[in-house]
């Protein structure tokens, strides 16, 4: 489609109502933070996202719509006409004022326990593949610390030559690399297995992330205290956090692509993502990249930790638990439009979202608009990169029809993403992680976006 045609038939989109903040609500904003009625309308947003609500949010004026004699283009603005700001007051700067509702939120669906606690990711208002540092999704399971660097400290032991302790001063001073990966926790889109269609992509797929992360690689540390590979098949990665969170690593992974990590998107580790130092294991399950790491311990077998034998766990039709399923099989997700969104009239859309798989790199990303009925393929965005998320876009015209979107990612292994019903063929309805099925959004005539399950 060509751009001048598409400029003819460009369609509006209402955004999410957690995603961006209107004019009316800017005198609510304090230069500090945010004040007691804007904190009440953040703590509404997941239940105006529940309704739909068409009061919040951003309506998106097409060029097609305005008038040519617009007074916002055709005046001059204050900001034309007048001296900007200095340099920023703050010395570490921040969004601006009218983007400060795009934020990780808590789901009140979910039971808080202590200090404990989750915080998705907005995927609805974030472009190409790279999550600030700001909105990287939190997962903790004894809250978070902001721990001195000058304290930490890294043990290598149990199947080495050589036991060390490394400080951060030690560790820095090694030649260091940067990569960019995802890290999905194992339980994202869990409360899609009990088909709960919760609001929007930021609660059903907000608990991923992708960074570009700097450290060294697991295997020269291990090469440095002489790892015996012969023996060693596993290592122990333990957290320094009051969890003591410990998670068993195959020594493949631990030797080709893992690094210990104190950097995230050209910056230090942020102390909730776990600074000064974490574990990054790309493609696997979240709960393996430990935070705040402290020890690692080279092992003859799997460690069956007690985050091993109760969590994280697949419950099998059959009522077995698999355990040790910590491969993030291949997911896409659309995140525009999406559910809590609404299309404003008939016309053009881009339809755009996130591909990725722990397996390696994203072959192809198909989408339909009928419920998995045709498929048509989408366009991949550059970089894309193994293990890491790859963003695509889609053209499409909505005649004001019903629909529904549907996106469908193959990996370079040619596995293909199930839809729900082949996913609980095999898996029954009574898990909680490593739901990697086909999500659905509805559009009602009215341009409603929703979250339905479809086969």
């Amino acid at each position: 489609m060509k751009s001048n045609s598409i400029t003819k038939k460009l369609g509006k989109l209402r955004a999410a109502p957690e995603n961006f903040i209107g004019t009316e609500l800017l005198e609510q904003v304090s230069i500090n933070g945010v004040d007691e009625p804007r904190r009440g309308f953040i703590r509404n947003s997941f239940l105006s996202a529940v309704g739909l609500s068409a009061a919040a949010g951003l309506a998106l004026k097409s060029a097609s719509a305005q008038s040519l004699g617009d007074p916002v283009i055709i005046e001059k603005q204050v900001w034309q006409t007048t001296l900007g700001q200095p340099v920023a007051a703050l010395p570490y700067g921040v969004p601006s004022k009218y983007e400060v509702n795009l934020q990780r939120r808590e789901s009140p669906g979910l039971t808080r326990v202590s200090a404990a606690s989750v915080a998705f990711t907005p995927l609805q208002g974030l472009f190409g593949i790279i999550t600030p540092s700001g909105l990287h999704f939190e997962r903790h399971h004894q809250g978070w610390y902001d721990i001195d660097p000058e304290k930490h400290r890294l043990m290598i032991n149990g199947l080495v030559a050589q036991q060390k302790i490394y400080t951060m001063s030690d560790l820095m001073r090694l030649p260091a690399v940067s990569r960019i990966h995802f890290i999905e926790c194992g339980a994202n889109t869990g409360l899609e297995w009990g088909n709960v269609a919760v609001p929007t992509v930021q609660y059903t797929h907000g608990m991923l992330s992708c960074s570009e992360f700097t450290g060294v690689p697991l295997s020269v540390l291990l090469d440095d205290c002489g790892v015996d590979l012969k023996k060693g098949k596993f290592v122990l990665a333990e957290g320094g956090d009051g969890s003591g969170m410990t998670r068993t690593v195959p020594i493949e992974s631990a030797m080709s692509d893992a690094l210990v990590v104190w950097g995230m998107n050209g910056e230090m580790l942020r102390p909730e993502n776990g600074y000064p130092l974490r574990l990054l294991v790309p493609g696997v399950q979240g709960v393996s990249s430990v935070k705040w790491l402290r020890r690692i311990e080279v092992g003859d077998m799997p460690y069956a930790s007690k985050d091993e034998a109760v969590h994280y766990m697949d419950l099998m039709p059959n009522g077995l638990h698999r355990q040790y399923t910590s491969i993030q099989e291949c997911k896409s997700v659309i995140t525009t439009p999406s559910g809590g969104q609404q299309l404003l009239d008939k016309g053009f859309y881009n339809i755009s979202g996130m591909a990725w798989s722990g397996r390696g790199k994203i072959k192809r990303v198909d989408i339909s608009v009928d419920g998995g009925k045709n498929w048509r393929e989408a366009r991949l965005e550059s970089p894309v990169l193994s293990k890491a998320v790859t963003r695509f876009n889609f053209e499409w015209d909505w005649d004001g029809s019903p629909a529904i979107l549907q996106s469908r990612a193959i990996d370079e292994t040619d596995y293909v993403q199930p839809t729900n019903r082949l996913l609980r063929e095999v898996r029954g309805t009574r898990s909680i992680y490593h739901n990697n099925a086909i999500q659905s959004w509805k559009i009602n005539p009215n341009g409603e976006v929703s979250n339905v399950q479809v086969g």
